[in-house]
């Protein structure tokens, strides 16, 4: 009998997309030049060579039907979870994903990330077995943006490790005159965890600072556990309203535009 041997850990991206939405109804249906903005997340994850299997966490049959029409993997979750957390976790366990494997989520209202962030937020956790989680930060470079609570500010210590989540501008400056600002940084929604963290977080209790925020990553901070964050300089724009949905559209069109002219 071998001991010692350490079995090989499957990197899984699991997209979270739902049909009711408050500002946004059917967005992951919403044609982007033709072609259904899940369909656009699915394509663009399955360009990343870490992942072994891409898979879609619907309530919805419209999604899932929308999905098996392209050829992509879907998995049917219940209609009542109250964050994409909760059905990413009910959909790790209906794919029997193992315990110490790690699960990545993609936001289905993301069309034009770029596949390399998926593989930077993997990598913390396949290099350190201690991991639970970590997930994705970028420079703030908008100005507009700082203020914007639907853009979260975080910090974090000289390990990468955060220290707290914000919709309100972190760090404070309390010197305004001061020449030289405090550089902000933004979270982008792109989360790896281990399996078996997936499940633990998921069960918690509502955290208090997670409650006033509606930021349901200080959980994990509130009850101990290391959320490792990676610097990527690849921003991604959210889709959350039909203005960004044409934004989206006039991106693909003038870097299509580019590329034809060089």
């Amino acid at each position: 009998m071998e001991t010692g041997k350490q079995e090989k850990i499957e990197v899984v991206a699991i997209i979270p997309a739902r049909y009711h939405s408050n500002r946004f109804e059917g967005k992951p249906l919403a044609l982007i030049n033709g072609k259904s903005m899940i369909q656009h997340v699915v394509e663009r994850a399955q360009a990343v060579k870490l992942l072994s299997r891409v898979v879609v966490a619907t309530d919805d049959q419209r999604i899932a039907d929308c999905v098996a029409s392209f050829g992509g993997e879907y998995v049917l979750t219940r209609n009542d979870h109250v964050s994409g957390s909760d059905r990413l976790a009910e959909a790790a366990e209906l794919l029997n994903i193992s315990e110490h494997d790690v699960v990545v989520n993609i936001q289905g209202d993301q069309p034009l990330f770029a596949p390399e962030v998926i593989e930077q937020v993997a990598k913390p956790l396949l290099d350190d077995p201690s991991l639970p989680m970590a997930t994705l930060i970028y420079k703030i470079i908008r100005p507009e943006e700082i203020n914007d609570p639907n853009h979260v500010k975080t910090v974090f210590d000289h390990e990468m490790n955060a220290l707290y989540f914000s919709r309100s501008p972190v760090p404070f400056q309390r010197n305004p005159e001061e020449k030289i600002g405090p550089t902000y940084y933004k979270h982008l929604g792109f989360y790896a965890y281990r399996k078996g963290f997936l499940l633990t977080f998921v069960a918690l209790p509502e955290g208090e600072w997670e409650r006033f925020e509606k930021l349901e990553q200080l959980r994990a901070l509130e009850y101990g556990y290391r959320i490792k964050v990676v610097l990527t300089s690849h921003d991604s724009i959210e889709v959350d309203t039909p203005e960004d949905l044409k934004r989206v559209e006039e991106f693909i069109i003038n870097n299509t535009a580019e590329s034809r002219s060089t």
